[in-house]
């Protein structure tokens, strides 16, 4: 059995421990409660495959910087979310991804932009059109959920080990690649 370890970054409040916990154990976690570090684990199929996805939840503070440190480098795939109802923490991203790019010292990481909290459509401050663009311009995949509705909770993880073995079809049905991007890979018929 192949084991993926999923890393979970972005500011604080935007979700990343609801999205986990909907995830791993299907329980909408309603309370905001400041995560330090927590770790989860989940057996899964993706594609017919038996996998062990191992997610860290990780702090929304760069308080905790040495530890993430540690997550980031032993990481196959990372998961930037922000909440599509403030603008602050679209634009607190690019630390969070500068950051593991320094880190991987390489930006051809598996990683996933996703905007949070979509069914909160009345307070929303993110077009998707926004995060589509970002996603473009940092060549990764996006997509928007809910972890209240379950709305691409499991598409998120699923992706990220689609892109961790390389499986760039799967992945293209949910992400936004460029041409470059597609380029990267080849087939041999």
């Amino acid at each position: 059995m192949h084991e993926y370890k999923i890393v979970i970054l972005g500011p604080g409040g935007v979700g990343k421990s609801a999205l986990t916990v909907q995830y791993v154990q299907g329980i909408f976690v309603e309370k905001y409660d400041p995560t330090i570090e927590d770790s989860y684990r989940k057996q899964v199929q993706v594609d017919g495959q038996h996998c062990m996805v191992e997610i860290l939840d990780t702090a929304g503070t760069m308080q905790f910087e040495a530890m993430r440190d540690i997550y980031i480098k032993n990481g196959k795939g990372f998961v930037l979310v922000y909440s599509v109802t403030s603008r602050l923490t679209f634009n607190d991203l690019k630390e969070h991804r500068d950051h593991v790019i320094k880190i991987k010292d390489t930006d051809n990481i598996p990683m996933l932009l996703v905007g949070n909290k979509c069914d909160l459509e009345n307070e929303r401050c993110i077009s998707k059109e926004e995060g589509q663009s970002l996603a473009k311009e940092w060549n990764i995949p996006f997509m928007e959920s809910s972890a209240k509705t379950m709305h691409n909770v499991s598409n998120i993880f699923e992706n990220l080990v689609r892109q961790i073995n390389g499986d760039q079809q799967h992945v293209l049905r949910l992400g936004t690649w460029s041409q470059t991007e597609k380029k990267r890979f080849c087939s041999i018929l």
